[in-house]
């Protein structure tokens, strides 16, 4: 079996009064994060993990800013998209592993939620797939809450 990882990062700015969409689920909080679909950073950070571990370019490649087909779509189809991408070429996705870096609202209520969401986008197991979140300790613009950001880590397999 041929294994691959992949690595993704995302950023967004946050918006006051703007909604919050985070793994596929809308968190209740005064702002969220801003951008030309639903600024989902959880899953846009796995969307680049996977295109990047099957070598696909990335997110603004397939799915680009520019394009109104893409305007407030929600992310959890492009991560759709992305998982039949790497089908074509004979990868699945094995798991996922991410982190997000926000200092509100509370992450742990919504991850059961989250990883629901992103199990049946992906066709992967809940117990496939991990969402911890750390704060920035108030530093910088995470901890003005001015942004947020995510990180992802997969693993591809395909049989050799």
């Amino acid at each position: 079996m041929k294994i691959k990882v992949g690595f993704g990062f995302d950023v967004h700015q946050m918006k006051e009064g703007h909604p919050f969409v985070v793994g596929g689920v809308r968190l209740d909080h005064h702002s969220g994060a801003f951008g030309h679909s639903d600024a989902d950073v959880l899953v846009h950070a796995i969307c680049d993990a996977i295109l990047g571990a099957a070598n696909l370019e990335d997110i603004g490649y397939h799915f680009p800013n520019t394009d109104p087909k893409w305007k407030n779509v929600s992310s959890l189809l492009l991560l759709e998209e992305c998982v039949h991408l790497i089908s074509t070429k004979g990868w699945r996705l094995g798991n996922i592993d991410s982190m997000l870096c926000l200092e509100a609202p509370k992450i742990k209520p919504y991850i059961a939620q989250m990883k629901e969401k992103l199990a049946q986008a992906t066709r992967l197991d809940t117990d496939d797939i991990s969402i911890k979140a750390t704060t920035n300790e108030t530093m910088g613009f995470i901890g003005r809450q001015e942004g947020v950001v995510a990180y992802a880590v997969c693993l591809l397999q395909k049989e050799s």
